[in-house]
């Protein structure tokens, strides 16, 4: 007496999802066509019927039919296959993370793979594996800076509102210097590469011709740039660049100013008496600052044939106007963008 082939009913979730799988473009063919031949089965079709429409064989038909209805649609994965056991299993891969934990042996300063492989007595290969999978990279490094300002919170939300909310007819201001720009001589040209392509080429070895500083402000609600250069950065020099900056305000208009905690910036009485000045920490400058603005600058002077400092001197202040063309700080921020970044500096606090 013939065998007659379990009768395949789907539900609407499960049709649904077979018929997605069916139409999908970016699953394996074989899992579509699984899928295919059980919504024909679904219909009430035969599998010889399924098989001639399909161009495939009845067993096939046959052990997806059965497959399905014992197993439902975790029954159209595949099979453990045979195989080599599993030598580095769950166990190997947490011992070899507890491993990083521990201090490298004396003489290295990180845990590297072969290292790895030879303190767990395993091949480099199962630990490259087991790092790749974790996306674990021993050869990266990443530095961080936490303040250790208690004041910090506080400054960096009051910088913060300044930015998003500035007092009405007030000039806030992001100051900055940029020290030691050298005026190297070289030679400059062009070369073509291997690919055809033409680039712009430096000679390796150059010919220094002194030192050039820059003071900078920002202002954040312009966009505006001005700036100044000198051969030194002294606190008198930063006193003179602040008294020009200012020196056209009128005298009841409010000034703040944002910058670092540098020493030339400190110990100015007489002129921290005119205007607001808010210290951030050195190297904690707030996002925004002046300080974004110099490698726009000097990416354009940074080889250069003409190397005396009264050339570098007129590149550098020929460039400020293309600095001021970029859009304001305000124009560019977004406010629930810095809120939440303002957020999370007081959780890091």
């Amino acid at each position: 007496m013939p065998r007659k082939a379990p009768e395949i009913k789907l539900s609407d979730a499960e049709k649904a999802q077979l018929e997605k799988l069916s139409r999908s473009h970016s699953a394996e063919r074989r899992r579509a066509e699984r899928a295919t031949i059980l919504l024909a089965c679904a219909e009430g079709k035969q599998n010889q019927q399924i098989a001639s429409e399909l161009g495939v064989s009845m067993v096939r038909v046959g052990k997806w039919r059965s497959r399905f209805a014992l197993h439902g649609l975790s029954g159209l994965n595949d099979e453990p296959r045979p195989g080599k056991p599993v030598i580095h299993d769950a166990a190997f891969r947490n011992k070899l993370l507890a491993q990083l934990e521990k201090t490298p042996p004396e003489g290295l300063s990180r845990w590297d793979c072969p290292t790895l492989a030879a303190t767990l007595n395993v091949s480099r290969a199962a630990v490259w594996r087991v790092l790749r999978k974790e996306g674990i990279h021993l050869h990266r490094a990443r530095s961080w800076c936490i303040s250790t300002d208690p004041e910090f919170a506080e400054k960096a939300a009051d910088i913060i509102g300044l930015y998003l909310d500035p007092p009405l007819n007030a000039l806030v201001l992001s100051v900055d210097e940029k020290p030691s720009i050298q005026a190297l001589e070289c030679k400059v040209g062009y070369v073509q590469t291997r690919d055809k392509a033409w680039v712009k080429a430096y000679q390796s070895t150059y010919k220094r011709h002194g030192t050039l500083n820059l003071f900078a402000a920002l202002n954040v609600a312009t966009g505006e740039i001005k700036g100044q250069t000198t051969q030194t950065k002294t606190r008198d020099d930063f006193r003179q660049f602040m008294a020009a900056i200012i020196e056209d305000e009128p005298p009841h208009r409010e000034i703040h100013v944002i910058l670092d905690n540098y020493c030339t910036h400190k110990r100015n009485e007489e002129w921290l008496a005119v205007v607001r000045c808010i210290f951030t920490t050195h190297r904690r400058r707030p996002a925004g600052s002046i300080r974004s603005k110099f490698g726009l600058v000097f990416c354009h002077v940074r080889h250069s044939s003409k190397p005396a400092l009264q050339a570098l001197r007129i590149s550098t202040m020929r460039l400020q106007p293309l600095s001021n063309a970029t859009t304001s700080v305000l124009n560019r921020s977004n406010g629930e963008d810095v809120k939440s970044k303002g957020r999370r500096l007081k959780i890091l606090v």
